[in-house]
């Protein structure tokens, strides 16, 4: 069986691949396939081919770069782009993140590698509470743009979304005022003109543009163009109300990130994240587990959607 098109592969929106996943993605990239099994339909695995003539892009998102670094000359021949977070919360919110300082030190080392084009600060999900305040953000974020000033020339900015995992996890949790999200956002976007970043938004609406904040989205159309210096056919849809990034094609797992962020949304409960993590074998073609008797395989349609006939101009 055959579905979909795929011209991206996303590593991030589910868990965090790099952190503690790598071996498991090098042996996918050595072997040529991955296969993904659907989230709400368990008994349907997708098997999508990693290979740099149908994968226009590699999509990477983590908060721990750091176990791949060694190893980013395997992935020479892809196109990449790669969203780093870092944000300035304890122990108490992030457990098992490493160190702002460590993290920072990380994303230089990368920046280096793939090129500054090719790699993306993220200080995300923003709440609001007495440790961390509105002046406690501002500091933190003025510190870490400092830092990354010749390492990136992009920032994504977002804030917290009260999903039903994250007020189970995280209770006393507070959605952010319209006042403080302008607050923010202003002086924010001060603090990234000052160190020569573009400050993005996403699914955050377009009331921030009045800032010079582009709210079209972080991983939209344009944004991948401009980190692949190619023009891409497709035509981008919306997947949630006023988002139009292209984060399909994820092949991570829920409830797999070690973690242990409060705010997570991608984690039901640290038992079952346990749980999993004690299935994952590296050699195995998923992420989690291994194929299954009654499991409906189907073969994802895949085509580059590079113009190569504008690109040769």
């Amino acid at each position: 069986m055959k579905e979909g098109m795929i011209m991206i592969i996303n590593t991030g929106q589910r868990t965090d691949i790099p952190a503690y996943y790598s071996e498991w993605f090098f042996n996918r990239i050595k072997e040529g396939y991955v296969y993904v099994r659907n989230p709400y339909f368990p008994q349907r695995v997708t098997k999508y081919v990693l290979n740099p003539r149908v994968v226009d892009c590699l999509c990477f998102c983590s908060k721990n770069p750091k176990p791949m670094l060694a190893r980013l000359d395997e992935l020479k021949e892809y196109r990449q782009f790669w969203f780093v977070t870092i944000t300035p919360y304890s122990k108490d919110i992030e457990p098992y993140v490493p160190y702002v300082k460590e993290v920072i030190e990380t994303f230089k080392v990368l920046s280096l590698k793939v090129g500054k084009h090719a790699v993306g600060w993220r200080y995300d999900p923003i709440f609001i509470s007495p440790k961390y305040s509105l002046d406690f953000h501002k500091k933190a974020f003025e510190y870490i743009a400092r830092e990354l000033s010749n390492y990136t020339n992009q920032c994504v900015i977002s804030f917290i979304d009260l999903y039903q995992k994250t007020i189970k996890n995280f209770p006393d949790v507070k959605q952010v005022s319209h006042r403080d999200k302008h607050m923010i956002a202003k002086e924010f976007s001060i603090i990234a003109r000052r160190y020569g970043m573009q400050l993005y938004t996403c699914a955050e609406g377009d009331d921030f543009k009045q800032y010079g904040i582009n709210t079209n989205g972080c991983m939209s159309k344009n944004v991948i163009e401009k980190v692949i210096g190619e023009e891409l056919l497709l035509k981008p849809k919306s997947i949630r109300e006023g988002c139009t990034c292209l984060i399909g094609n994820d092949i991570g797992v829920y409830n797999s990130c070690l973690h242990g962020c409060l705010y997570c949304y991608a984690n039901y409960s640290n038992d079952l994240v346990k749980h999993n993590f004690s299935l994952h074998d590296s050699l195995s073609p998923l992420l989690i587990g291994h194929i299954e008797e009654n499991d409906i395989l189907i073969d994802a349609k895949q085509k580059s959607d590079i113009n190569y006939q504008l690109s040769l101009f």
